[in-house]
């Protein structure tokens, strides 16, 4: 990897040419539908959208949203809904600025996918052929009894059970990480003991300094065995990988294979000062609310990771869902093959989705979960991904369709309601 460490850095600037030299087509945006009916959707229905989120919003639920719809590679329904500010009385902006969470992923999701469509990476490598402190991990698993190896699904940090530590299986791959299926700091046993690895996030400074010390997290289970998710550490080492890979940090990578290709001018870990005004004020109930926490830093933060930390509008995200649903292409810039973004939205884990509480006809692919049978809110082969203050996208192939709802306050039936509001609208 060394060798190839001045190809690659060449690689590198030869695309940022290429991103200047092109730089007229990122300014692009996608057109509006001349109507909803011109794209096969129901003007009269999308209109339930402004009510559904209206009715949220005088019951306290949400302080406001922005959400987004396009079909047929045109928007039809681009609406901001309540307050962004709610002491000032501020009226919500479309181009609003919202703490994005767990929407990271799908990004690091292409991101990955790219290195994997170049042949820098493979789903079945071992992530210590880049990082190897992960060469040698331990599962946890309760003490008793002693012939069996059982890693309870949860545990509480507080009252961690008597334990003991057995060799992984196997070591843990790409595909592992990108499938939320490695074990690592999913919420299990492993996790519980392995706070000083795992590092509160506050602590974190960058990948490279921070993703090796991963390596001494105890698993919470054998690699492939279960699905559970891994909501902040993970997917980093992912990120990592992409750093040693392309020469670039994370950020860097992103901004210039992908941000910039498709228009998403409004899309940072940390927002520039001017734009500052643009952020949501948050407010609602104590849940609801941030907490002082580097997890949430929109100014300043210098650990850009591929789980959480981006901040992005709604139209800026509709960008990137209308390149999937195009197959990985958008304003004459194709990031990715078609069949790669199929290998990205095809369920990679069997029924081991599907065994989560709670989740039905559902699998998950590679950092999005993926619609297995049509339902009220989502067509078959729908796929997508969301994050815990309440941001929510998907890509619907089969209908030529993407969504976004943008809040700031983490209700899920807000989500439901406006997924069933866009599926209802869709008449031919």
């Amino acid at each position: 990897m060394k060798n190839n460490f001045t190809s690659k850095r060449f690689l590198s600037l030869l695309n940022l040419v290429f991103c200047l030299l092109s730089g007229l087509s990122f300014a692009q945006d996608l057109p509006w539908a001349s109507s909803a009916e011109e794209v096969g959707m129901s003007t009269e229905q999308l209109n339930r959208v402004n009510e559904v989120m209206q009715g949220h919003i005088d019951a306290g639920t949400i302080q406001g949203a922005v959400t987004g719809v396009a079909r047929r590679g045109k928007i039809v329904h681009l609406e901001a809904h309540g307050l962004m500010n709610v002491p000032d009385g501020k009226p919500m902006q479309k181009d609003a600025l919202f703490i994005m969470m767990s929407s990271t992923k799908p990004i690091l999701g292409v991101a990955a996918m790219m290195l994997i469509e170049e042949g820098l990476i493979r789903p079945s490598d071992p992530v210590s052929k880049w990082i190897p402190e992960f060469a040698e991990m331990q599962v946890a698993v309760l003490r008793d009894p002693a012939d069996e190896d059982i890693s309870p699904l949860f545990v509480n940090p507080t009252n961690v059970p008597e334990h003991r530590l057995v060799p992984a299986e196997r070591e843990i791959t790409v595909h592992d990480i990108l499938t939320h299926t490695s074990g690592i700091a999913s919420g299990g046993l492993g996790n519980a003991i392995s706070e000083d690895a795992i590092m509160w996030l506050d602590t974190r400074t960058s990948l490279a300094a921070n993703v090796p010390k991963y390596g001494d997290i105890v698993l919470d289970f054998q690699p492939g065995d279960r699905w559970r998710y891994s909501a902040a550490t993970a997917l980093d080492v992912i990120a990592r990988i992409i750093e040693i890979e392309s020469g670039l940090s994370f950020d860097e990578f992103v901004q210039q294979r992908i941000f910039e290709p498709l228009g998403m001018n409004d899309t940072w870990w940390n927002v520039p000062e001017e734009y500052q005004d643009r952020l949501i004020d948050i407010v609602g109930s104590d849940n609801a609310t941030p907490p002082n926490s580097a997890i949430y830093d929109t100014s300043h933060s210098t650990y850009f990771g591929a789980s959480y930390g981006l901040k992005s509008t709604a139209g800026n995200y509709l960008h990137f869902e209308q390149m999937l649903v195009n197959g990985g292409e958008l304003f004459g810039n194709r990031l990715l093959k078609p069949q790669t973004v199929q290998l990205m939205s095809s369920n990679q884990v069997g029924d081991l989705f599907n065994a989560m509480p709670g989740v039905s006809d559902q699998g998950f692919g590679y950092t999005v979960a993926t619609t297995e049978e049509s339902n009220e809110r989502r067509s078959k082969g729908a796929f997508g991904w969301g994050g815990a203050l309440g941001t929510r996208s998907w890509s619907d192939p089969a209908e030529e369709l993407t969504a976004i709802i943008m809040i700031q306050q983490p209700v899920p039936t807000v989500q439901s309601d406006f997924e069933k509001a866009v599926q209802q609208a869709i008449i031919n």
